[in-house]
């Protein structure tokens, strides 16, 4: 009895690596060995043909520490992340309300918030390239009637990042909106009608049982808006090339203008862990702290 369950136990241990491998082998090629890769790239100095890498220590990481355009980065992207983060999230409630409710052409409605999700970053760019345009763009023909001068929206560094945070809002708030939207539809009606029977309005039941239900969509939205605040770089292609003047250079395509324009890999790998870091660090406070705090039971 003893080996047939010994035979049991090894043959249900083998399907659950076979089942388990596939995900295990792609991590491993595209995740874990390349976060190994860069993080033992960042400690090594810039090599040459003549002069091969050195181990360095941390001096990658001090020197961009001492970088400025390390501190403006680290600021655009703070601001950047400060904004879209939580207007995409409130636009995104908002719409999935208003197409969740009993309106006429719901579908029409879902479907037009929708749209600017599935169009590819660089169309959306370029839609929006023609939107900026001085003098001949929509917003200065629209602003030209009412005797308003035309703005290089995208050319100077005050208006230039909040014209790219324009793009991101525009972009992202219709694919959250379909996560509250699906959050919604599984809150039971009867609550509602509780709520009604007990004298609570309409303000009422938004704040104090629909908008806790739907917390941990909020939670799993605000990782996913988070992680897309320093994963942007198509638009800034498109739109700004990261200027004028580092006004909307963000951390992103920054390392990539270090590894792939300048070549300095090593720094760039030392800028990929320290945002690895942040991120990691959030993620851990979610799963570990806020996740206890806003899931009932």
């Amino acid at each position: 009895m003893d080996s047939i369950a010994h035979y049991q136990r090894r043959r249900q241990a083998l399907y659950g690596w076979m089942l388990v491998s596939p995900a295990l082998i792609l991590l491993t090629l595209f995740a874990f060995l390349p976060t190994i890769t860069t993080l033992l790239s960042s400690f090594y100095s810039r090599g040459t043909a003549r002069r091969p890498a050195v181990f360095n220590g941390v001096e990658n990481y001090l020197d961009l520490l001492n970088d400025p355009t390390f501190w403006t980065v680290v600021w655009n992207n703070l601001l950047y992340a400060g904004v879209t983060i939580p207007l995409s999230i409130t636009l995104a409630l908002a719409m999935a309300l208003w197409a969740n409710a009993r309106i006429p052409l719901r579908g029409f409605v879902r479907g037009a918030y929708f749209t600017p999700t599935v169009l590819p970053m660089i169309a959306a760019a370029n839609l929006w390239l023609f939107f900026y345009t001085p003098g001949l763009g929509v917003i200065d023909s629209i602003t030209g009637l009412f005797g308003l001068g035309p703005v290089n929206w995208l050319g100077q560094p005050q208006t230039a990042l909040w014209a790219v945070i324009v793009v991101t809002v525009w972009k992202e708030a219709g694919f959250f909106m379909i996560f509250y939207l699906a959050a919604l539809q599984t809150i039971p009606p009867d609550l509602k009608e509780a709520a009604a029977i007990e004298g609570a309005g309409r303000l009422t039941y938004t704040r104090r049982i629909l908008l806790p239900l739907l917390m941990p969509t909020t939670a799993f939205v605000f990782i996913n808006a988070l992680i897309n605040s320093v994963k942007l770089i198509d638009h800034l292609f498109i739109l700004t090339k990261g200027g004028p003047n580092n006004a909307t250079k963000l951390v992103l395509y920054w390392i990539w203008e270090m590894a792939f324009a300048y070549f300095d890999r090593p720094h760039a790998a030392a800028m990929t862990v320290l945002v690895l870091v942040v991120l990691g660090t959030v993620a851990i406070l979610q799963f570990g702290v806020i996740d206890k705090r806003i899931h009932y039971r």
